[in-house]
């Protein structure tokens, strides 16, 4: 292993990510929709409102929340590896849905939103590389 304390952090700043979004979007669909993030409201810019769909999300991202938690306890390489793929590819896809659909958003707030996807794509990365490659035992 490279670095435990940088595929921990990289790891517990993912895992506080995906359950700051899996909570609300779980437990107050309405809210999430129209509030999130808190300080912008950018989810509403893009309708109609499905509950069904946020709550949806929001048990995906718990689902992500609950992989990280173990993943950033266990270190485990072959937990930390795959689940940070999934999440790159996971979190490619969404950012490249937003960037092609910033109707309605001022430039500040897609400046923000971009920004705030895009910074989400650098976590999976430290924790890939710090985790490290299998190394075979030496031979005797």
């Amino acid at each position: 292993m490279i670095s435990p304390r940088a595929a921990r952090a990289a790891l517990v700043l993912l895992f506080l990510a995906a359950v700051s979004i899996g909570l609300t979007a779980t437990l107050a669909p309405r809210s999430f929709y129209e509030d999130f993030p808190f300080f912008a409201s950018w989810v509403e810019l893009l309708p109609p409102y499905n509950e069904h769909l946020v709550t949806d999300v929001g048990g995906l991202y718990l689902g992500f929340a609950l992989l990280f938690a173990w993943a950033a306890r266990t270190l485990d390489r072959g937990l930390v590896r795959p689940l940070c793929a999934a999440w790159l590819a996971t979190a490619t896809i969404h950012l490249a849905f937003h960037a092609g659909h910033l109707a309605g958003f001022s430039t500040a707030d897609a400046i923000g939103e971009l920004a705030s996807l895009a910074l989400l794509l650098a976590p999976p990365l430290v924790a890939w590389w710090a985790v490290g490659e299998r190394r075979e035992p030496a031979s005797r």
